[in-house]
Order: C-alpha cells, then structure tokens, then sequence
C-alpha cells in the first residue's frame, strides 16, 4: 500500500503545493472545475481537527493521572464496579462441579469507561460535560495555538521537540520491553508466527491500511499541499517524499515492536494467548497498553513517558491540521487575513474547541468514533481518487511531469515511467478497487458491544455527502460564472487559469513568462516542518 498508493500520491501532492506556493484550495487553479475537492480538504481536515483535539485531551489526562504512584487503574478502587477484577477469571470449579467465568471488565478498561470517559450507555445517551476532559480539551487548544501563534515560522521551532522526542521514547520502551517475559509471544503475534494472515481477505482490512496510510501521510486533506506550499521552489521534492514516507512507515513498525513486546509480556503475566489482550482503536492506546504498562517496575515512569509521547505525536498532526485550515484562510483572503495571522489562528483553535465540547460529553466517544468512521476513510479515498483524475488525466499528467521538471530539472523518460504507471494506473485503480469492495461488504461501525442508532449512522453518512457536495457546488458555481456555450464553459474550467504558475517571476521561465507580467514578493518562507508519522497512534 505505501509503494504503490503511499509514495506516489505523496510525491503528488508536494510537487503540485510546491510548484505554486499555494494551498489546498488555491492549488486547484490548474483544474478550476474541481476546486471543490480543495474546499473538500478543507472540511475534512476541519472535522479531523475536531476530534483529533479530543484525542489530545484524553493524552493530557491520563498523562496526569500516571503522576501516581501506584497508577489509579492497577487495583480495584472505588470506582470500580461490582465485575472488575486485577486477572481475567476463567472456568472455576467448586466441589465436583465447574462453573463457566464471570464476565468482567480489566482494571484499564473501567477505569477507561467509568473515570476518564464517564461513559454513557449509548449515542442518544449525551449526558453532562465530562469537565475534566473539557479543562484537557482547552490546554491541548492553548498548547496547539501557543505553538503556530507566528504561523510556520513558530511551529517549525517546536517540531524540532515534538518530531525527534517520540523516537527517543520509543527506542526506551523498546528496550524495556523486549527484555520482558513474554516479549517473543508479542512479537510473532504483531510480525511472525502468530499474525493472523486471514484478516488480509477482510475488505475493512485493506480499507483501513488505505486510509491510515493516507493519514499518516497527510494525503488527502490538504496538508502536504500546504507544508509543501512553503517550500523553496528548487528543493528536491523527490528526495524529501522517500525519506518522509520511508521515516514515517519506518516510525510505525519500530513502535509497533515496542507496544507488542510489553503486551506480549502482560499476555504472559495474565497466562492468555497475545490476541485475547490486544485491542484496537482506542483500546490499544488506552485500555490493553496502560494495563500491561501497570504491570512493570517504576510503572509511573513509563506510563508519563508513553502518554507524553502520544501527546507530542498528536500534537505534530494537529499542527498540520490548524496550518490547513489558515493557510486556505490567508490563500483565499489575502487582503484580509495577511496581516492578522496570529488572531486568525486563535479564532480557528478557539472553534475547535468549542466544537469539540460535545466530544467531551459523557457520549463523546461515540460522536469520535462516529467521525472517525465515516469522515476520515472514506472521504480520504474519495477526494484522493479524484486528485489522481484531475492532475493525471485532466490538467495532464505529462504537463504536471514538465512542471517537475522546472523545479527538478530534466529526468530521462524511464524515471518518470514508474510514476507514469502508478499515477494513471496502478494506484487509481487500487482506490477504486478498495472502495467499491469495502462499499460492498460494508457493516455498519459501532463502539464495542454498542451499536450506533439509526439516526447517528445517518448523520455519519450525512458528513460524507455534506462533504463530497462542496465539489459539484463549486462546479456548478464556477459554470455559472463561465462564458460562452455550456461546452465552453466545460472546456475553459478545465484548463488552467492565468493564476496557475510558480509564485515568483524569477522562477515562471518560458511556459508561464505571460501569465502574469506583475512581479510579486514571495512572503512564504522555507519552514523548518516535518509531517510526522502518527500511524501508530
């Protein structure tokens, strides 16, 4: 998935922001007719922004709550319910009779439900604010708004932090947990002997490897475009698109070694096979990884160390998030927001925020997971597939490669024929495969046992048609505006603009010396900014 479908559209996207120093929005002046899929990105990258601020929060809290020693979720306190228990409890047997287990709950997992969510019964079940996951919520905003409070400039500073300290953790809990019993059994579950082959026959499967890989690639919503945008016009936009994906696929087994390692250990501890105490989603993160970390020596330690670095990882990808949304702001407002930069990008937090209150309500979970599964798969697969259609087969894929090749310079014809292959073929072919496959087998998403009602699976599909109807909206919006016959009107929203070309003079050459005789200041600077691996997360 990352060779054929990862690589290509991320050297996609950053060669089409850089070439124009533009945004997601503004990119689109090479196909006017689907500048709606920018607006799109937009979206999706503003409704990610939302519930990724939640992820945040849940990081801050149990950050804090591991400054305890012992962890609060490593005994049955009082706010246990009546089936926890420290050890899951199998068949038991009194006199000559065996009776079958009780099912129960793991300290992590109602400490989980019951402390930090205060988890209600069900979507239509919203309950109070869940106050301390609001005051989390608010500090996550402050910290993100603190960091790009100067734009580009502010935030390429603390990525110089946030992007190097996750490896220094991991290689510590990689270290720690291969050392541990057990850790073999939890290596050959996540790569080896014990991996579960079959799953690769499930459609959601491959679905899911899609859209993370698109995810933690920033393909899809607009934030390569936007860190690209950013880029000296000259910089080897090749060279940068390996080492980013490589590093970024390279991040996510090396975690994946230290998580499975220590819940390999606490497999043996509770004597259970690996795959009855890993959990997904949010369970991996927040139930099975804090339990098997409460089960080591110094267990506070690793604990800040683990949800310290959850912290620093979201708070990379959500840089690139807020970066989007302001940098389309300015793009398209120029005038207006050039010059209020650091009060745009407070009032773009501060909404967040507050929509990201009811995500914090006793049912906030499930608006999270809601969100999760509806707008951030298959949106991701859709605008990307579009893309691909309008760079490779209606701008041109041989007139994008020429545009390369002016911030590149000249590269043989058998360079270009692999990127040929999987732009107009190969990786086109594999989204719509997956789409169509994963549309055919769908089942509706729920939270565990807890099914989602009827109106809340509506409204999931309400988000991706609200979503996918910005493009033919601005389609239609752009033919009304057009002149002359409906054919022209097609053709000419189908050819580039006059604004489509590099941002300065200096660097239009022949092709584009026309388009604008105005010589204009690049006010964009080189940042120093990485998008960071969050695959894991």
């Amino acid at each position: 998935m990352l060779v054929l479908t990862g690589i290509p559209l991320f050297f996609l996207e950053s060669a089409f922001g850089q070439f124009c120093s533009q945004g997601p929005v503004n990119v689109w002046r090479a196909v006017p007719l689907l500048q709606g899929v920018g607006v799109a990105m937009v979206m999706v990258t503003l409704i990610v922004s939302i519930y990724y601020n939640v992820i945040l929060a849940y990081s801050l809290y149990y950050m804090f709550a591991s400054f305890q020693s012992p962890l609060p979720w490593s005994s049955c306190s009082g706010w246990a319910g009546g089936n926890c228990s420290d050890t899951p409890i199998a068949n038991w047997t009194e006199g000559n009779s065996t009776f079958p287990s009780v099912p129960v709950q793991s300290l992590s997992e109602q400490y989980w439900d019951r402390v930090a969510l205060q988890r209600s019964s069900g979507l239509d079940q919203t309950g109070p604010v869940v106050w301390h996951l609001a005051l989390c919520l608010l500090l996550s905003s402050m910290l993100v708004m603190a960091a790009l409070i100067r734009g580009i400039k502010s935030s390429g500073k603390v990525v110089y932090f946030t992007a190097t300290f996750p490896y220094v953790v991991i290689l510590i809990l990689l270290v720690r947990g291969v050392t541990l019993e057990g850790a073999r059994d939890g290596i050959e579950f996540y790569i080896g002997s014990q991996s579960n082959l079959t799953k690769l026959t499930d459609a959601q499967i491959w679905k899911d490897a899609a859209t993370q890989t698109f995810y933690s690639l920033s393909i899809g919503w607009g934030g390569v475009m936007t860190l690209a945008s950013y880029n000296n016009f000259h910089n080897n936009v090749f060279k940068d698109s390996f080492i980013v994906t490589l590093t970024n696929a390279g991040t996510s087994v090396l975690a994946g070694f230290a998580i499975f390692s220590i819940l390999g250990h606490m497999a043996h501890v509770y004597k259970m096979p690996v795959g009855e105490v890993v959990k997904e989603g949010f369970g991996l993160a927040f139930i099975a990884y804090p339990d098997a970390l409460s089960k080591l020596p110094v267990s506070p330690l690793w604990s800040v160390l683990f949800f310290f670095m959850l912290l620093t990882v979201g708070l990379d990808s959500q840089f690139a998030g807020i970066e989007v949304i302001t940098t389309s702001l300015v793009d398209a407002f120029p005038n207006f927001f050039k010059s209020k930069r650091a009060l745009l990008t407070l009032a773009t937090c501060s909404f967040l925020y507050l929509l990201g209150l009811p995500c914090v309500t006793q049912a906030g979970i499930y608006w999270v997971t809601l969100i999760d599964q509806f707008v951030a798969s298959w949106v991701l697969l859709f605008l990307a597939l579009l893309e691909i259609v309008g760079v490779c087969y209606i701008y041109g894929g041989n007139r994008f490669i020429k545009d390369i090749e002016m911030m590149l310079g000249q590269k043989s014809f058998f360079f270009w024929l692999w990127w040929r292959t999987c732009w107009f073929f190969i990786s086109p072919c594999i989204i719509v495969v997956i789409l169509v496959w994963s549309l055919i087998t769908f089942t509706p998403p729920s939270y565990g046992a807890v099914q989602f009602p009827s109106w809340g699976l509506a409204l999931g599909w309400c988000m991706v048609v609200f979503i996918l109807l910005c493009i033919p909206v601005f389609a239609l919006f752009k033919m009304m505006r057009a002149e002359g016959s409906p054919w022209k009107r097609l053709k000419s929203l189908c050819s580039a603009s006059d604004d489509w070309h590099p941002y300065l003079d200096e660097h239009r050459g022949e092709r584009y010396s026309k388009t604008r005789p105005k010589r204009r200041k690049n006010n964009r600077t080189t940042p120093d900014v990485t998008v960071i691996s969050n695959s894991w997360l």
